[in-house]
């Protein structure tokens, strides 16, 4: 009777069935098996938290040592800022203040030739107003003219470019004389600025401007109560740079491997690291507003935000570019699995191209057995290839991510059209 009910039990095809010591061993072991996953799974959990929690810092720590700390980025960053209207309007209201501050015109039209000084005081007083303002407005509108000039453009960028090291030696301590700290100011010395409207003046028939002394224009870049507290931080962040993107790399890869579903970890990390990069999209948003509104009340706001904008420039674009980058994997590894609506849509996608083909008229191509046979590492080599070419891009974009992974969508799509499932001795039948 036994040996029959276990027979009823494996179907009857010939089974010996489990004794009692077999099926407690079992049941033990099954007990124990959910245990052990769920074990994995938080394990797995916490990592790709971890990996979403450091990876935002990971892209500040790259931002601080590639482009802070990079010449060639450092410039590229600050350069447009000479073609802005802010920045113009305020470099030509300090550079004026300044020289006017060391002009005394008494002294300057005592040095005039008594014969020209009529001459001298009808073309200042043409200006508009008494001597001295209209001094000022000459001094104004030839700083205005150079400051909108290529000259100064050209001026800004050498200015910048020697003063970078002297920028850094802000953040790390070691200050220097084109850029520094005063007092909670990053400040940027625009006397090269002054020389050239000097000479400007001069040559527009102002001579006794070549009397004026040699004058600092401090232009501040940054002005805020952590400038001091942020060189720790700045060291730190360049030193990270190196490694903590790897660190976030490494856990959420072992997130994945620990993981008992791994294509499901694979979106979820994808999407977590997203989720915290874009975090810090919306953090520099928050600290704009925070840092504009505890300037200094002598500081233009718009300025200032024009500046802030213009310093993170680069970082915004590596913030976008990881949320795209993010949103792209995760939405490529749930489509290739095997949920119910992923495979919806990759039959969509199939039925799609089919029903181009046939509109086409193609029923079959010389090499589609080929591409039939080895379809599967096709689409591996088109997703390397398009590994490839955004990691040995410079510098690449959230547009540069899209495109790429629109070049691949449409490289999938040749493979697919090409692709001959016509089986011997059968009809045409679709891929698994």
């Amino acid at each position: 009777m036994a040996g029959d009910a276990g027979g009823a039990r494996s179907g009857g095809d010939g089974r010996v069935p489990l004794d009692a010591e077999e099926l407690a061993a079992l049941d033990a072991l099954r007990s124990r098996l959910p245990a052990r996953h769920r074990l994995r799974s938080a394990i797995s959990a916490v990592l790709i938290t971890l990996a979403a929690l450091i990876a935002p810092l990971s892209v500040v720590a790259v931002w601080v040592a590639d482009d802070m700390a990079d010449t060639g980025r450092y410039v590229q960053t600050v350069a447009p800022l000479a073609s802005k209207p802010d920045v113009q309007a305020a470099v030509t209201a300090n550079v004026t203040d300044a020289i006017m501050q060391r002009i005394d015109i008494d002294t300057l039209l005592s040095e005039v030739a008594p014969d020209k000084r009529p001459g001298v005081r009808a073309a200042l007083g043409a200006l508009g107003g008494p001597i001295t303002e209209g001094v000022r407005n000459l001094v104004r509108q030839t700083v205005a003219s150079f400051v909108a000039s290529d000259a100064f453009r050209t001026l800004w960028v050498q200015l910048n470019r020697q003063a970078h090291t002297a920028f850094i030696g802000v953040l790390t301590g070691d200050t220097g004389s084109a850029v520094r700290v005063r007092g909670d100011a990053v400040q940027l010395n625009l006397a090269p600025v002054v020389e050239q409207v000097k000479k400007r003046l001069v040559d527009g028939g102002l001579t006794v401007a070549s009397h004026i002394p040699q004058v600092r224009v401090e232009y501040t870049l940054l002005e805020s109560a952590d400038v001091q507290r942020a060189r720790t931080g700045f060291r730190i962040l360049q030193l990270a740079g190196n490694w903590l993107p790897w660190i976030t790399l490494l856990l959420a890869g072992s997130g994945v491997l620990l993981a008992a579903r791994r294509r499901r970890a694979v979106v979820t990390a994808a999407l977590a690291v997203a989720a915290g990069i874009a975090a810090l999209g919306v953090a520099l948003s928050v600290f704009r507003i925070v840092y504009l509104d505890h300037l200094p009340t002598n500081i233009d706001q718009q300025t200032a935000g024009t500046v802030y904008d213009q310093m993170v420039r680069f970082l915004r674009e590596a913030v976008l570019m990881l949320v795209v980058l993010g949103v792209v994997v995760a939405l490529g590894v749930w489509v290739s699995g095997g949920g119910r609506w992923a495979v919806r849509v990759r039959a969509a996608w199939e039925s799609g191209i089919a029903a181009v083909r046939q509109a086409a008229g193609v029923r079959a191509v010389p090499v589609g057995s080929w591409v039939h046979r080895y379809r599967h590492l096709l689409h591996w080599l088109v997703v390397l290839a398009a590994a490839a070419v955004l990691v040995l891009w410079s510098y690449p974009t959230g547009m540069v991510v899209f495109w790429i992974a629109l070049a691949a969508l449409g490289a999938l799509a040749v493979v697919e059209f090409l692709d001959d499932r016509r089986r011997p001795g059968g009809p045409t039948g679709s891929a698994a």
